[in-house]
């Protein structure tokens, strides 16, 4: 008997063994666990090459628009500094300054002991006295020397009539020869006189010769004498020739004995600063006077200050040293040298300024000069 052939019923519909299958996975598919590994490692490429291209492209550009720049960290700050000595020496009665404070010019510094030359202003004053009583009495020795002529010449006139008569009375033999010669040497006498008395006249009156002055030598040497005690006298108070900062003025003492030309205290003027930075040769071929320049300054840090190229030095350091190199030997070595530049701040810092502060300082070559910044 044929087998029956069974209807699927409804309930077996849902029977484990009715589900269908599902197909297989391919092979060649990659899972979400490998997806996922991929992502970091394009991210590791392009952090190890792109961000190094980023930089060598910003910096390249960077390099390009500024035209090119040389630096060096071998800078200082310089300011001008006067050495104030005392021009007479002496014995030192007050100090008007310390240390680090700012003067004006003509401020007193320090003063020294005025007695000694006082004493002198009044020595001369009576050397002037002395000169013109001389004047007065050479004046009068000029008057008695007219007075001396005068008689001379009447002398000469007596003598010669006496002379006169006695050469008559020897004609007539009414005189003898001891009367004739002894008239005849009153005439020269009398002569004599007379040259004596002009000769004491001029040389009275070349004692008060007056020059192209107008006044007598001895006055005028005398005067001379007085002004010079008066300017000694006037130096017993050093003053400050120009305004600044007071610097190594622990050297003034009271009653420390100064002497004439040694330095006494420093005035450093902090009002004009500037920057002495030391290039490598190899670094002047593009700079120029005028090109605009950054310092920065060790002691100040974030501190930025513009300036310029003001003076490239005439000579390297080496060639102004005490004891410069002599590089005409057999064991030379060729060492690059440095040139001394002088860079002048276009703005006043915001820190007060010291001599002698480190600085770093970058010139932009191609950038400019300050004026077309």
């Amino acid at each position: 008997m044929d087998q029956l052939t069974r209807r699927p019923r409804p309930e077996d519909a849902n029977s484990p063994a009715a589900a269908p299958k599902a197909d297989p996975v391919p092979p060649t598919a990659p899972d979400a666990a490998s997806r996922g590994d991929a992502a970091p490692a394009w991210r590791t490429r392009l952090l190890m090459f792109g961000l190094p291209l980023l930089l060598a492209a910003g910096a390249g550009g960077y390099w390009l628009m500024s035209g090119g720049t040389v630096s060096t960290d071998n800078a200082y700050v310089q300011m001008d500094k006067v050495s104030v000595a005392a021009e007479i020496g002496g014995r030192i009665t007050e100090v008007a300054v310390r240390d680090g404070q700012h003067v004006a010019a003509g401020q007193l510094l320090f003063r020294i002991d005025g007695e000694p030359y006082a004493l002198s202003v009044a020595q001369a004053d009576a050397a002037i006295d002395a000169a013109r009583v001389d004047v007065g009495n050479l004046s009068a020795s000029l008057a008695a020397t007219g007075v001396a002529i005068r008689a001379a010449e009447e002398d000469i006139a007596f003598a010669e009539a006496n002379f006169r008569r006695q050469a008559a009375l020897m004609e007539q033999g009414f005189t003898t020869r001891a009367a004739y010669d002894a008239a005849k040497h009153a005439v020269d006498q009398a002569r004599a006189g007379l040259a004596q008395a002009r000769a004491d006249a001029v040389e009275a009156r070349a004692k008060l010769a007056t020059g192209g002055s107008g006044i007598n030598p001895q006055v005028e040497a005398a005067r001379v004498q007085r002004a010079q005690a008066a300017v000694n006298l006037g130096r017993t108070e050093v003053r400050a020739p120009s305004a600044g900062r007071i610097a190594q003025s622990d050297r003034l003492q009271v009653g420390q004995t100064m002497v004439a030309g040694l330095p006494a205290v420093t005035i450093v003027d902090t009002a004009s600063p500037w920057v002495e930075a030391n290039f490598k040769e190899t670094d002047l071929a593009d700079m120029r006077v005028g090109q605009r320049a950054e310092i920065r300054f060790d002691a100040y840090p974030g501190l930025k200050v513009r300036g310029h190229v003001l003076t490239i030095g005439a000579g390297t350091g080496s060639e102004f040293s005490v004891l410069p190199a002599q590089n005409a030997t057999g064991n030379w070595v060729k060492v690059t040298q440095r040139v001394p530049v002088r860079i002048a701040l276009d703005e006043k810092p915001s820190r007060d300024m010291i001599a002698g502060l480190s600085a770093d300082v970058r010139v932009f070559t191609g950038g400019g000069t300050a004026a077309g910044k």
